[in-house]
């Protein structure tokens, strides 16, 4: 009998955005942000209400930014989300990408000519109105 390897594959997700926020949140202790500690925390890093404080958005927006239905924040909603998990230019770039991705390039339509045929029935259309 001979092992099976199982295969991964890594699909996209439909959320960058929130996971990298979700991420972000994870990496940011709370002497760093001047919040006190507690001993009996549940969660690494700083809680989604945490963020919202920092940010001065309201958490049920933020959490709906990290859940991925809100995926149009404003410049300065953004903007404060950067100062609240102190990310670096880097990080803010980022943050923008995917928070303003590039619509694909759009196709001009393709004139496309008559035929002969219908050429000539206008032509034809006109004669017998005359």
């Amino acid at each position: 009998m001979t092992a099976v390897t199982p295969t991964v594959r890594v699909m996209p997700t439909a959320n960058q955005l929130g996971e990298f926020l979700r991420s972000r949140r994870e990496s940011v202790r709370l002497e760093e942000v001047g919040l006190p500690g507690g001993e009996r925390r549940r969660v690494r890093g700083l809680r989604r209400e945490e963020v919202a404080l920092l940010a001065g958005v309201s958490a049920d927006y933020y959490l709906r930014l990290e859940q991925g239905r809100d995926r149009r924040p404003s410049d300065q909603v953004l903007h404060s989300i950067v100062r609240a998990l102190r990310l670096d230019q880097d990080g803010y770039t980022y943050l923008v990408e995917l928070a303003r991705p590039k619509s694909p390039a759009r196709r001009r339509p393709r004139v496309e000519r008559a035929g002969t045929g219908i050429q000539n029935l206008h032509a034809f259309k006109r004669l017998r109105t005359r």
